[in-house]
């Protein structure tokens, strides 16, 4: 395994934090370019990534119609959500002469920005209160940016910190990662869909047709996943219509696909160059490798993405401390 793939011992995601444990506003750290060093070198970055392994690992070859547990904090989580998704119906576009980020979307996240304190406060338990100001700023940080109006990798990679927290303060335990991936993350995408279509929101550091996806990559690493061994869907028919809308509903991947397919239109090959050679590969576990490595070289390795990430006590700067 390459260095920064090791992954963290099964139980680490329940360490509950000492009741002395001073939390902090999370910061910016990342200032230039060669701070990128820092990133790839800190306990944040190999938490993050061990994270997202784990939960790679926990939803392989497993459809979306699993039977898995889903216990309160995961209910709770998904309740915040449904109320982010409620407050799109209650904040409709405005007219106005550009087609593209519509000022309604401020309106919706200011109203985040003054709740998320609130809304986190929901799914933490009162002896662990003190975190709650810490965390909800990467909730924060998931929804896109009202100044540009824009959503991409890095507002993705902030609600997986915001989930990995609440695995650190021990509200999320291992027996929640399937139900993490399939119930959490599943809610946060379509909550995300309806955003990006109703306030038309630009994609942030888009690489057009050269990026894997406008907005998102997590759920095609962990949809790849889930596709392995599968005994007849091979990475050849993501490009099929067919095959997409007969198994759409079972794999994340596939529903990536199919939203891809909505929003655009003209040839897969044209608008989506990288998965259309994706869909060349021969196996699903290929495909998965090839992801996460493409993940940590086009979104965690780049300064555009990262500059952004804010650090605190459960995802900090320093050095990995070696135990």
């Amino acid at each position: 395994m390459a260095e920064g793939e090791r992954q963290p011992p099964p139980d680490s995601s329940e360490e509950t934090p000492p009741a002395t444990q001073n939390f902090i506003i999370p910061k910016k750290e990342i200032h230039t370019v060669p701070d990128m060093g820092k990133w790839k070198r800190s306990q944040a970055y190999a938490d993050y990534i061990g994270f997202i392994l784990t939960l790679n690992e926990g939803v392989k070859g497993k459809k979306l119609t699993f039977d898995y547990k889903v216990s309160e904090a995961i209910e709770k989580l998904v309740a915040l959500l449904n109320t982010l998704d409620r407050w799109i119906d209650e904040t409709p576009p405005v007219d106005q002469p550009s087609r593209f980020g519509n000022k309604a979307y401020r309106t919706w996240y200011a109203k985040l920005d003054q709740e998320a304190e609130n809304l986190v406060a929901t799914v933490v338990p009162t002896h662990l209160a003190a975190a709650v100001p810490e965390v909800a700023v990467y909730l924060k940080e998931a929804v896109g940016n009202s100044t540009r109006i824009d959503y991409g990798t890095g507002h993705e990679a902030a609600f997986a910190a915001f989930l990995c927290c609440l695995c650190k303060i021990g509200v999320l335990r291992v027996d929640d990662q399937v139900a993490i991936v399939f119930k959490v993350f599943d809610r946060y995408l379509e909550v995300m869909r309806k955003l990006q279509k109703t306030y038309r929101m630009e994609p942030a550091g888009s690489q057009g047709v050269w990026g894997l996806d406008d907005f998102q990559f997590l759920p095609f690493i962990w949809g790849s996943s889930q596709l392995i061994d599968h005994p007849h869907l091979e990475p050849r028919h993501f490009v099929d219509e067919k095959a997409v809308s007969e198994n759409h509903k079972d794999y994340m991947f596939l529903q990536c696909i199919l939203f891809i397919t909505e929003m655009k239109t003209g040839p897969f090959a044209e608008h989506s160059n990288q998965l259309w050679n994706i869909s060349a590969v021969p196996s699903w576990s290929k495909v998965n490798q090839g992801l996460i490595r493409m993940y940590k070289a086009e979104c965690l390795e780049k300064f555009p993405v990262i500059q952004h990430f804010k650090f605190g006590s459960l995802l900090p700067i320093h050095p990995v401390t070696s135990g």
